[in-house]
């Protein structure tokens, strides 16, 4: 291999290493910024790993970490950081994977989780004082508002004691109002599910520019290693 070859494979190492770390910073921002306008995240404790924001930032974080370590190592023509870079690119790519596959798996049972997350919320704001546990009540009213729901299945999931932000009305000034008669569980979840796909899509095309980058490094690793330089 000459070495404009070689020249070439390391510009496009150098070019999509950083177009990756430029997707992954992206993806941190915007989890952050997800955060910070996070909705209905006190009502769902069992899914806080897995919760859109939480996943964004983590997987966002560790791949600018590891394509920053890939342009070094493609910028010093530097076998080691090359090797390691590969290595961990390829088990961020399996943990992706795996991750894919415990969702299509697992998808009912981590329904009944969302489920009993809402029961469990529910539970909390009908034995609560007002000055207590207001996040859980600001969310759930949030819910009703938004979703024009009632309860987690419906009004007669409250006993007896449904919150006013369930009433059809607004204002809603009658003492015997009228409540939302569908339950907050089936549109929550398609909320939820609609924000995991639009996850999901980022994820996808951060995989597809990392097994790009995989493919790329191999033949500059080779070269490297043909060429003699040691592990500086």
């Amino acid at each position: 291999m000459n070495r404009s070859c070689v020249n070439c494979l390391k510009y496009l190492v150098l070019s999509l290493n950083f177009l990756c770390w430029l997707c992954g910073a992206f993806v941190v921002a915007f989890g952050e910024f997800q955060m910070i306008h996070s909705k209905f995240a006190s009502l769902i404790t069992s899914f806080w790993p897995i919760y859109p924001a939480n996943t964004l930032v983590v997987t966002g974080t560790i791949v600018t970490c590891v394509c920053y370590l890939g342009m070094l190592g493609g910028m010093k023509e530097n076998r080691c950081m090359l090797i390691s870079f590969f290595v961990l690119l390829f088990v961020l790519m399996l943990v992706e994977l795996a991750m894919a596959c415990v969702f299509l798996v697992y998808s009912r049972k981590i329904d009944a989780y969302f489920e009993e997350d809402l029961m469990r919320s529910l539970d909390i704001y009908r034995q609560s004082s007002s000055e207590n546990n207001t996040d859980i009540k600001k969310d759930f009213d949030t819910v009703h508002y938004l979703f024009r729901c009632c309860g987690v299945h419906g009004e007669a999931d409250w006993k007896g004691d449904i919150p006013i932000s369930c009433c059809t009305e607004d204002p809603c000034n009658t003492l015997n109002h009228a409540n939302w008669p569908e339950g907050c569980l089936v549109k929550l979840r398609d909320w939820f599910a609609s924000n995991y796909v639009s996850t999901g899509a980022g994820v996808v095309t951060l995989f597809i520019i990392q097994f790009i980058c995989l493919s790329i490094t191999v033949p500059l690793f080779c070269h490297i290693s043909r060429s003699g330089l040691g592990y500086k």
